[in-house]
């Protein structure tokens, strides 16, 4: 029973300061959600994932959203893009892979209500190993204006567009 006890604990203490960590086989670090306004209709949602073994991060849902996918957003001929990573997102065996502002995240879209700072959002990701078995795990992310630490600025990563966008 102790055991159970101070494992609880350590949990606790994990989600307490950022740090989420999953089963041995995907870690998650450092997640974080990016707090919306009333109207607001999409956001980011942020961490680092390491797989020991390597795994593909292949699905994204939350019931605070209508529509969750994993973006990436880079440079092509000058121009800055955005889209979904399409087959998923690999994950290198023991190698950290870091969603954040500019490059791969969690996008959240047709937001059901706004994500108040200080509150948190259920997020569930799936995975799949290289024997095709697929493992969820559920996250509550903290909400933030920045990331913690105040590493990002809020203004790095603009999904307002979004909430302009036709459904598809």
């Amino acid at each position: 029973m102790k055991f159970k006890s101070l494992m609880t604990a350590v949990a606790l203490a994990a989600t307490t300061f950022g740090v989420l960590a999953a089963d041995a086989a995907v870690e998650v670090k450092n997640a974080w959600a990016r707090a919306t306004v009333t109207g607001q209709l999409a956001t980011g949602a942020f961490m680092t994932i390491t797989a020991k073994e390597g795994a593909t991060l292949v699905g994204v849902a939350s019931p605070a959203a209508g529509v969750a996918q994993v973006h990436e957003m880079k440079m092509e001929g000058g121009v800055m893009k955005m889209a979904e990573v399409k087959g998923g997102l690999v994950l290198p065996a023991g190698k950290a892979v870091e969603l954040k502002p500019g490059g791969y995240h969690l996008m959240l879209m047709d937001l059901k209500a706004a994500l108040a700072k200080d509150s948190t959002v259920p997020v569930t990701l799936t995975f799949k190993d290289a024997k095709g078995a697929e493992s969820k795990l559920e996250l509550k992310l903290p909400v933030a204006a920045m990331a913690p630490g105040g590493m990002v600025k809020p203004a790095a990563m603009d999904h307002s567009m979004h909430g302009n966008m036709p459904a598809k």
